[in-house]
């Protein structure tokens, strides 16, 4: 009896590896391609159009798309952006998280409804672009900042965080004659590093890909963020960028510069991931139960 279950737990463990690892392929493969293609030759992929491994390696579409520092300028104003855009919205969303987790805060339930309220209803378009020019942040990279600066999803997860830390921890802290942003940064920030560090990296994601806040606010093209540069490579493909200067390099087949254009825009985020991953396992939940 023993020895069947023994048997059939090897079975259910063998046929879950195995269902689990062809999932994994069948999610790793197209990020293979991609790579694979952005270093193909053109012949090579107008003859296969799928390619893992290629025959000849080739460096034309990366040539093509830093043969300016157009690429690289963008590059940074995308990794400003979002480096200080995380860090300003954490800020925020930290702030706000943590006064809203306080049950004996006056107007707690009224501040709640109507961030809330912004998660199903919202201004549109149009109210918000009238909102930015009156303030002034037109054409500025503050407007890709602040007009999202508190996602209120992100700070509904944090005060749920902050409203499952032990009781405990506060009152001693209270004791010792901390004060409130004395408990915040010594006691609630480090024991909440698992959900900071989720949020923090979804505002880092979302900044990084910011496309129509820059397409609606930014008419300066030497402001624009890595993926509306990029994608005005990816859709023109016609030799010139925005700035008036020539790539020097004739142009490869269009699927090989989006392939290259892809793991350009991809690489910072996959290079910050392995840094956060230890965090984000134990964040992904958070909220979700109490203890």
């Amino acid at each position: 009896m023993v020895g069947d279950k023994s048997l059939g737990s090897r079975l259910f463990n063998i046929t879950n590896i195995t269902l689990l690892a062809i999932i994994a392929l069948l999610c790793v493969l197209p990020f293979i391609h991609v790579l694979a293609a952005s270093f193909t030759t053109s012949a090579e992929l107008a003859e296969k159009r799928f390619v893992l491994i290629p025959t000849v390696w080739s460096l034309d579409a990366y040539r093509y798309i830093f043969s300016t520092d157009t690429v690289m300028r963008a590059m940074m104003i995308s990794i400003g952006v979002t480096v200080g855009g995380t860090i300003f919205s954490m800020f925020l969303s930290t702030l706000t998280a943590y006064g809203l987790s306080r049950k004996d805060l006056v107007g707690r339930r009224f501040i709640m409804f109507f961030i809330v309220f912004t998660m199903l209803f919202n201004g549109g378009m149009i109210p918000t672009f009238l909102v930015v020019q009156q303030t002034g942040l037109l054409n500025s990279l503050a407007a890709l900042v602040v007009p999202v600066a508190i996602n209120a999803f992100n700070m509904i997860i944090l005060k749920s965080f902050f409203q499952n830390l032990p009781d405990g921890l506060e009152e001693s802290a209270k004791i010792d004659g901390c004060s409130d942003f004395g408990i915040l940064f010594r006691i609630v920030i480090p024991c909440s590093m698992p959900a900071i560090a989720t949020i923090s990296l979804f505002y880092a994601v979302t900044y990084w890909n910011t496309y129509m806040h820059a397409i609606l606010y930014l008419s300066d093209s030497s402001k624009w963020p890595v993926q509306v540069l990029l994608r005005q490579i990816v859709v023109l493909a016609s030799g010139l960028n925005y700035d008036g200067a020539e790539f020097t390099d004739i142009p490869p087949p269009e699927i090989t510069i989006k392939m290259a254009v892809i793991v350009v825009a991809t690489i910072p985020v996959l290079m910050v991931y392995p840094f956060l991953q230890k965090y984000f396992a134990k964040g992904a939940l958070i909220g979700s139960m109490k203890g």
